[in-house]
């Protein structure tokens, strides 16, 4: 009774927190519009920072809360589960186009900040404010990328489209302060029944727990993003959904927690970090010799997920 009354509590913060990530990237968008920023803009900047909420907010209640291994292990397995699962599962629907820039920038980019990671959790044994601020600099360089792709699009004469249903701007307000409050509580929700589950029921570490349920509900807008943009055709948006979130998770999410506490990293997460790496340079490599991710290839990803699960559950049994 105790066990499936801490799942139901899980699940719906999961619930709380997905919707509430919803209205944020709603309220903004919406925000957006009323003062005519162009919608390329939004995309690569408050959708890919609504669809990494979860993470951000799971990530830094789990800090606050003392349960670094939940902390750190969401992103590690979120962005793992981005590559492997999602992309796989999105290749499998259809053949995924790789845009030059994808693999010129966004690719290598997501190899260094992850190489990154794992050097500043060897070198200090945790994340501290020094890795913290590197994140947000190198944050910063991401974002001037951006926008500077984003004028370069923008100055070839694509439009600014308006949305044909204005809303009220104190509604889009309201979906904003709704959005966060939910992500807030639904994260606590979430985190507080999920270290329930892993110590007092599964008696497992928060590392396991962080890499695999947490990081599998916290990836939920990026797999139903990408799924749907890819059924629809739209592999550029399943694409840079993917990359542009794994690279908010580590240099936003864990660059706050980081400026916030002091995370310690434990050397299990090396060879979590290290299993990510090979990740981001299986797609570079898949992607590079004819810019498309197949059908074989997403199998690739999911295989070598399966690899990797099982070696968490033998290794944690």
């Amino acid at each position: 009774m105790f066990a499936a009354k801490s799942i139901l509590l899980m699940v719906l913060g999961f619930i709380i927190l997905i919707k509430g990530a919803d209205f944020f990237v709603d309220g903004a968008s919406g925000i957006a519009e009323k003062f005519h920023i162009p919608q390329i803009i939004i995309g690569l900047t408050i959708v890919a920072f609504g669809t990494s909420a979860p993470e951000a907010a799971i990530s830094i209640s789990a800090a606050l809360a003392g349960t670094t291994g939940i902390a750190i292990g969401n992103i590690l397995g979120s962005n793992l589960l981005n590559i492997l699962i999602i992309l796989g599962i999105s290749a499998c629907i259809v053949p995924l186009h790789i845009g030059k820039s994808s693999i010129r920038f966004d690719i290598p980019f997501n190899l260094v900040i992850t190489l990154a990671l794992v050097l500043f959790g060897v070198l200090f044994g945790e994340l501290n404010v020094f890795s913290g601020v590197i994140f947000w600099l190198l944050m910063i360089v991401f974002l001037v990328h951006l926008f500077r792709a984003a004028k370069g699009e923008m100055n070839q004469g694509e439009a600014v489209e308006e949305s044909s249903k204005q809303k009220n701007i104190l509604l889009l307000i309201l979906y904003i302060a709704g959005g966060i409050a939910a992500i807030i509580f639904g994260s606590d929700l979430a985190v507080d029944n999920a270290t329930v589950i892993a110590s007092d029921i599964l008696h497992i570490d928060d590392r396991l727990i962080g890499l695999t349920i947490i990081a599998l509900g916290t990836s939920l807008p990026e797999l139903m993003t990408s799924v749907v943009a890819a059924r629809k055709g739209n592999a550029d948006i399943a694409v840079g959904n993917i990359l542009g979130s794994n690279i908010f998770n580590i240099l936003f999410v864990l660059g706050t927690v980081s400026l916030i506490s002091p995370v310690a990293f434990s050397r299990a997460f090396v060879v979590d970090g290290i299993i990510g790496i090979a990740a981001v340079i299986l797609l570079y490599f898949l992607s590079k010799d004819d810019d498309t991710l197949s059908r074989r290839d997403g199998v690739t990803f999911m295989t070598c997920y399966a690899v990797y699960f099982a070696y968490l559950l033998i290794t944690n049994s």
